[in-house]
């Protein structure tokens, strides 16, 4: 059905070219682009050269990206902190750029986020004990990032 072909590789002017246009539309960091330019097929020696000259032209800010994607991930998302803390570390960006990043977040908008998505998600828990479908619900925010005891005090304010 379909003829098997080889990947297309790219010139460092051609890679360059697309990812300059690929970082204007949206907000990325170097980590994206390397592995972009991996799968690109473009070396190692020419993809460190992209990816300086995109952060030399303003292409690729990493604190912006990571105010950008805290935001994101916060706003539209629901994530807690802790979750867009690894995913941010995950990405390689300096701790001091996803500490200015979460400083934006105080602690009542992360609490209400919390009681928002706990009192949506309640109903649908089901459990045979009150103690049962607590500990769904503690699960289930943790895997969105928030911390235990941030976890603990909305939990007490549903109930």
């Amino acid at each position: 059905m379909y003829k098997d072909h080889a990947p297309r590789i790219y010139t460092e002017q051609e890679a360059y070219q697309r990812l300059s246009a690929l970082c204007a539309m949206g907000e990325r960091c170097c980590h994206d682009v390397q592995e972009k330019l991996k799968r690109m097929g473009v070396d190692e020696d020419a993809a460190e050269r992209i990816v300086a000259r995109l952060v030399k032209e303003g292409f690729i800010d990493e604190e912006r990206y990571a105010q950008a994607f805290a935001t994101d991930k916060f706003r539209y998302n629901h994530w807690g902190r802790v979750k867009i803390q690894r995913e941010l570390q995950l990405r390689h960006i300096p701790q001091r750029h996803i500490d200015q990043a979460l400083s934006a977040f105080d602690e009542t908008d992360n609490l209400q986020t919390l009681r928002e998505i706990l009192q949506k998600k309640r109903p649908s828990v089901k459990g045979k004990t009150d103690y049962e479908v607590k500990c769904k619900l503690i699960r289930f925010a943790l895997g969105r990032g928030f911390p235990m005891d941030d976890i603990t005090k909305v939990l007490g304010d549903i109930d």
